[in-house]
């Protein structure tokens, strides 16, 4: 089958925000809470408390992210819930009231797509929360409940909250604050294939979806894709697949996945032996143990060769995320690593991810501290922030960078080299760019044979490397000079 996917997504730079802890309204604004109790902003977070960030406050910091040139936003969950993070949903065709409620979201939604940035919802499609009225219901009402057949009743009497006796329903991971829907029920699957329409009507471009993996109902994500598709062909669908995910990446169902499958092996060759195993073990993507350059072009062309390119260019590519600990913790603080991390994330096909405070240092360990409030400008990393404008300036500035073919062109010992390349039709010929990274405690000198090139990019656009052309024997050779733990960038144009 043809394999279409959104245009828009493969020309993005997303960010990624947590509502709650982004940035609270500094104008006034409507809110159905006149006195909050909120946690002091600057403190660490805790698993329940709100700070009180809400999309008032986000619609106030776009002129910061247009200037960092976000041009995607994925938000988690924005629905009604009774918890900071709102994976917990009560009522899914209502903005949670503490975010500013519909109404915040009518004018972000405006806001942002007058400055041409998109916006991108969270779906917790799989489960529920005690609180959705459905289940609240049964909770209620026992057996008599018309609402019964929507969620796994396994016995009764259900216990929502009394931790001493089994909860007899089934709850998502076992947490009886999260029922499962029951999707094989046809009411189930059109009330979910209702609320994704309305609010793609309503103006979003895209769904990134909480655990699918865990929805196997036959037909239930193609029926999903069409119906969104059918309101907007453009919108993007994208799922928390942690692993390989060419289940889900047929063409037929998702446009992309959050690509863990690059962000492992990233880690693992920029951080080395930084990386803070404790930190890493329990999640699913392992960026660890340490990777030659050799090893990491093993897995990045095996991670090319997975799905069609098409997909590729609409994967969601990222660092970190609210589910684990922060990159800039996970490697002790080192700000080199870091960098060539994120280097090798806006050059990569795909569309790159940024999760709110990173660009500025934000650190983190496991959830709730990697959720931490957006810190005050006195304290931001000012030189890692100019770092992520001028590589997204770049990203943005050569089309190669975005939907170029990929080539490795050099991976030895710890110096790993690549080519982005897009044939044009500008008289200029094809835009070459030459991208290499050294993870290295040394500096390093390396001879590139690039025959697969047309021009020679001598144009240092991004490090201070050194490079010299060779001719040896009829063939283009690159030689280049690089600093210890240091990248750079050539382009031919």
């Amino acid at each position: 089958m043809t394999i279409y996917t959104p245009d828009w997504v493969k020309h993005s730079v997303f960010y990624q925000i947590f509502p709650d802890r982004f940035a609270q309204n500094q104008l006034p604004r409507p809110s159905v809470i006149s006195h909050p109790k909120w946690e002091d902003w600057h403190k660490p977070p805790t698993l329940q408390g709100y700070k009180g960030g809400n999309l008032w406050g986000v619609i106030e910091h776009l002129d910061y992210l247009q200037d960092l040139g976000i041009n995607a936003i994925y938000f988690t969950p924005i629905f009604q819930s009774a918890s900071n993070h709102r994976y917990h949903t009560h009522d899914y065709y209502q903005v949670d009231p503490i975010l500013g409620g519909n109404p915040a979201l009518r004018e972000l939604i405006d806001a942002a797509h007058s400055r041409h940035i998109k916006i991108v919802l969270d779906g917790v499609f799989n489960h529920a929360s005690r609180g959705f009225f459905f289940f609240n219901d049964i909770l209620e009402n026992g057996p008599h409940s018309p609402w019964l057949d929507w969620f796994k009743v396994e016995n009764w009497p259900l216990s929502a909250y009394d931790g001493s006796q089994p909860a007899n329903y089934v709850g998502w991971m076992n947490n009886r604050a999260l029922p499962e829907f029951n999707h094989e029920h046809p009411d189930v699957r059109e009330y979910i294939m209702a609320i994704a329409e309305y609010w793609i009507n309503f103006g979003i471009d895209g769904w990134r979806l909480d655990v699918p993996f865990e929805i196997e109902t036959p037909g239930f994500w193609q029926e999903f894709r069409s119906r969104v598709k059918a309101g907007n062909p453009e919108a993007y669908i994208v799922g928390e697949v942690w692993t390989d995910a060419r289940q889900w990446l047929d063409g037929s169902q998702f446009d992309g996945v959050m690509n863990y499958l690059f962000t492992g092996p990233t880690i693992a060759f920029t951080a080395q032996s930084r990386v803070r195993r404790e930190l890493v073990e329990a999640p699913s993507y392992y960026p660890y143990p340490p990777l030659s350059a050799a090893e990491y072009s093993s897995k990045i062309q095996e991670l090319l060769a997975l799905y069609p390119w098409e997909i590729q260019l609409t994967q969601l590519n990222l660092l970190n995320s609210h589910d684990v600990a922060r990159l800039i913790t996970i490697v002790q603080e080192d700000q080199a690593s870091v960098k060539l991390a994120t280097l090798l994330l806006l050059t990569f096909p795909g569309a790159p991810s940024i999760y709110y405070g990173d660009e500025v240092g934000l650190p983190g360990e496991f959830d709730p501290d990697c959720r931490r409030g957006f810190p005050p400008q006195e304290q931001w990393d000012l030189d890692l922030l100019e770092y992520h404008k001028n590589l997204i300036t770049l990203r943005h500035k050569y089309p190669a960078l975005r939907i170029g073919t990929y080539q490795v062109l050099f991976a030895q010992d710890l110096v790993y080299s690549f080519a982005r390349i897009l044939t044009t039709n500008s008289p200029e010929g094809q835009e070459e760019l030459i991208i290499t990274v050294n993870s290295s405690l040394e500096s390093a000198t390396i001879n590139i044979p690039v025959p697969q090139l047309t021009t020679k990019p001598e144009r240092v656009v991004y490090g201070n490397c050194t490079a010299r052309w060779l001719n040896l024997e009829g063939e283009n050779h690159l030689e280049l000079i690089l600093p210890p733990r240091s990248g750079c960038i050539l382009a031919n144009r």
